[in-house]
């Protein structure tokens, strides 16, 4: 199973739970099916963006500089200038 049909059949699975809960199909408590139920969507959606904005928040808080992909990054800029001007571009 990819991971594409792993994430559509989880998908479905909510929301095929949700709408059940959401439609009275299943018993729930009146204040659970009146209150909770009908932003559970919201709810989620909003806890997805935070997940996602401390994920990134910490990816940029760990990301780790790299002085040896800046040296070698800036010796093939140098390469490449030179074989430009060799080929009678001008490069500043």
């Amino acid at each position: 199973m990819t991971r594409a049909q792993q994430t559509l059949s989880i998908g479905l699975l909510v929301a095929s739970v949700y709408m059940v809960a959401f439609l009275g199909l299943a018993p729930l408590p009146a204040k659970i099916q009146d209150d909770i139920i009908p932003v559970l969507p919201i709810w989620a959606i909003v806890s997805f963006g935070a997940y996602l904005l401390f994920k990134l928040g910490y990816g940029v808080a760990t990301f780790n500089d790299v002085p040896e992909a800046h040296q070698e990054l800036m010796r093939e800029i140098q390469e490449a200038r030179a074989d430009l001007q060799k080929k009678g571009v001008e490069v500043d």
